[in-house]
C-alpha cells in the first residue's frame, strides 16, 4: 500500500512538470522565451546610430545596421537582402536629410506597417548647415550636440514602442550622454592646441562641416556634401593654393572613399615645391570594424580627433 501511495506521488510529480514545462513551452513564459519575445529588432542605416542605440538599449534590444566599415551611404541601394531586414524589424531608425537618398522611397513604404524615423529630420532647421544651393549637410553626427538631440528622438520613439523598458532606456540614456559630454570637452582641448594659422581640415568630402564648426577649423572638402559630385581640375588647384597660403602641413583620407583625389593634390603641391603630408585616415561616412574601437561612435571620433590634431600641431603637447 505504501508503495503504491509512492508511485502514485511520484507520477503526479513527473506529469505536473511535464504539463508545466509544455505550458511555458507554448506561451513564452520561460526566461529564454520571454527574452526572445520581449527583444526588439532594432535595424539601421548607420552604425553612427545603430552603435549607440545598442548602448542604449541595453539587453532589451537586437541592433542590426545594414551599412558597416567602408560602406559609402550617400551611393547606397538597398538589396533584397536588406529588404528582408528591414521586413522582420520591429523599429527603424535612419540619418535623413538624403543622407541614404536611395533608400527613402523603401522606408516611406515600410512606415505604413511600423515605427520609421529619420532622426536627423527632429533637428530644428536653424542648427543644420547648408550650403550655398540649399542642400543640408546630413553629416550631423560630428556635432556632438547635435548627434545627442538626434538619439534623444530615437530613445523616445524606443519608450513610446516598450513602455515597460522606459526607465531602463532612459537611465543607460543620461550615462551614454555624460560620456559624450567628456568626449566634447576632450575634443575642445586637444584641437584648441592647433596653431591657429594651420586649422584647416583638408578632406575627400565635404563630412567634416559640423565637425569644423564645432572646433572652429576651416573645413574643404574637394567633393561636395555628396560623394557623387565630380571633382575637377580646378578644385584640385584651388586646394593646392590653399595649403600654399596657409602653410597646412597635411591633408587626410576617408574610410568609405577612394583617396585617388587627395592623392593628386599630394603630388600637385610636390610639383609646385610645397611638401604636404598624408595626415592619416578618418572616419566620416561610415566607421570602423565591429569589435574595435573605431566601430564604437565614441571611439571613432576619438580616433578622428587625435589623427587631426598629431597632423595638424605635429603632437607639440
Amino acid at each position: 500500500m505504501k508503495m503504491k501511495n509512492w508511485l502514485f506521488v511520484m507520477l503526479a510529480v513527473l506529469f505536473g512538470s511535464v504539463l508545466a514545462a509544455c505550458n511555458q513551452a507554448g506561451t513564452g513564459t520561460t526566461g529564454v522565451g520571454e527574452e526572445a519575445e520581449e527583444t526588439i529588432k532594432v535595424v539601421t542605416t548607420i552604425a553612427q546610430i545603430g552603435e549607440p542605440l545598442s548602448v542604449i538599449g541595453g539587453e532589451h534590444v537586437e541592433v542590426n545596421s545594414l551599412m558597416g566599415p567602408s560602406v559609402d551611404p550617400h551611393l547606397y541601394n538597398a538589396t533584397q537582402g536588406d529588404i528582408a531586414t528591414l521586413q522582420e524589424a520591429d523599429v527603424i531608425f535612419y540619418n535623413g536629410l538624403d543622407l541614404e537618398v536611395n533608400m527613402v522611397e523603401i522606408f516611406n513604404q515600410i512606415a505604413a506597417e511600423k515605427p520609421v524615423m529619420a532622426i536627423g529630420d527632429t533637428i530644428s532647421e536653424d542648427l543644420l548647415l547648408e550650403e550655398e544651393d540649399g542642400v543640408i549637410d546630413p553629416h550631423i553626427w560630428f556635432d556632438i550636440r547635435l548627434w545627442k538631440q538626434a538619439l534623444e528622438a530615437a530613445v523616445e520613439e524606443l519608450k513610446a514602442y516598450a513602455p515597460d523598458h522606459a526607465n531602463d532606456f532612459e537611465a543607460n540614456k543620461d550615462a551614454y550622454f555624460a560620456e559624450l559630454d567628456e568626449l566634447q570637452q576632450e575634443a575642445a582641448e586637444k584641437l584648441g592646441g592647433i596653431p591657429e594659422d594651420q586649422r584647416v581640415l583638408v578632406t575627400a568630402h565635404d563630412a567634416f562641416g559640423y565637425f569644423g564648426n564645432t572646433f572652429e577649423m576651416e573645413v574643404i572638402g574637394l567633393q561636395g556634401l555628396s560623394t557623387e559630385d565630380e571633382v575637377g581640375v580646378s578644385d584640385i588647384n584651388e586646394t593646392i593654393a590653399l595649403v600654399k597660403e596657409h602653410q597646412i602641413p597635411a591633408i587626410f583620407i576617408e574610410t568609405s572613399i577612394s583617396d585617388r583625389t587627395i592623392q593628386a593634390v599630394i603630388e600637385g603641391a610636390a610639383s609646385e615645391g610645397v611638401e604636404l603630408e598624408l595626415g592619416g585616415e578618418l572616419y566620416s561616412d561610415a566607421m570602423g570594424e565591429a569589435g574595435t574601437e573605431e566601430g564604437t561612435y565614441i571611439g571613432m571620433y576619438r580616433h578622428n580627433v587625435e589623427t587631426i590634431y598629431q597632423a595638424l600641431s605635429g603632437g607639440a603637447e
